[in-house]
């Protein structure tokens, strides 16, 4: 890559993911400081999204600096056929740092490839979304007072879900159990599993979300199918609702055991829950400003 950047959580080493969680929790003490008085930050989103824009725009604004860009790429001269080289080299000369988002897969490491300013991966397709990663990992330390030896259970969309791939990658460096809970058509994909065995992470897979298959884990990490993945509705329709998480399954889990959830939700998590102590899926968005503000300042040397 050109320039310093974060496209995959395989860009962080484990060093690097501890210092910039140390760094989330002083911002987290005081948010508000000029670190990026005179600097713009070009936000290009070419797919939906609310949590990661807004997050990204709160953590610039806070530290004092500008946000140009875009939430809509139908917007931009993207439909005139401009490249998506030109558009990365073009935004480079009116900003310090760009945080792009694409449906592509691989998308973000050619955007850095080409880019004369660090670029900040916000989601490549099914692929990585190392920043949702770095807020995840912070909720998990926060509620959890530590990173090593936690028994993870993952649910739901395990094939399309970039928050589940790069998560997994992340804490491949603090020997974790996992419990992968989907259906057939919505497994982790192989890749996943090799890199599981690879590096002896311990894992058991299910196809249906039961008391007994959730009693032990430290985190249940909950996900949406995502509509948008399938080119077949017929598949997205067989397995939308599929899971639901409700108080009732949560009644024999352990008491340290917290919710998390990318979000947006859909069915998958009753509104009940929302008032359960262990739904911690709204501290986790809000988390997410706090390692924005952490990865955008380490990026720019700050």
């Amino acid at each position: 890559m050109a320039n310093k950047s974060l496209v995959s959580i395989t860009d962080y080493s484990k060093e690097k993911i501890l210092q910039i969680l140390n760094k989330a929790a002083e911002f987290e003490k005081n948010p508000n400081q000029p670190l990026l008085q005179g600097k713009v930050v070009a936000t290009l989103f070419f797919e939906p999204s609310t949590r990661t824009r807004l997050s990204f725009e709160t953590a610039v604004n806070r530290l004092g600096g500008r946000v140009i860009g875009f939430s809509d790429a139908s917007t931009t001269s993207g439909t005139k056929g401009e490249t998506l080289k030109d558009t990365i080299i073009m935004v480079s000369n009116y900003a310090d740092l760009i945080v792009m988002r694409n449906p592509i897969e691989g998308a973000a490491r050619y955007a850095a490839e080409v880019a004369k300013v660090p670029i900040i991966n916000a989601g490549d397709g099914a692929n990585q979304h190392p920043t949702q990663t770095m807020l995840d990992l912070y909720s998990i330390k926060k509620t959890q007072g530590k990173l090593e030896n936690l028994k993870i259970c993952m649910v739901g969309d395990l094939k399309y879900g970039r928050t589940i791939h790069s998560l997994i990658m992340a804490m491949s460096h603090f020997n974790p159990t996992f419990t992968f809970i989907a259906p057939d058509e919505l497994k982790l994909p192989e890749e996943y599993k090799m890199f599981c065995k690879e590096n002896n992470i311990a894992f058991t897979e299910h196809d249906e979300l039961t008391e007994e298959a959730i009693s032990d884990a430290d985190i249940l990490y909950m996900t949406r199918v995502q509509k948008e993945r399938f080119t077949d509705l017929y598949e997205y329709e067989k397995v939308k609702d599929v899971y639901t998480l409700r108080n009732k399954l949560l009644e024999n889990t352990k008491p340290n055991m917290r919710i998390l959830h990318p979000l947006p939700r859909v069915n998958e998590i009753d509104y009940d829950v929302d008032n359960n102590e262990k739904a911690y899926y709204f501290e986790q968005a809000r988390n997410g400003v706090f390692a924005r503000q952490a990865i955008i300042c380490d990026l720019l040397g700050l």
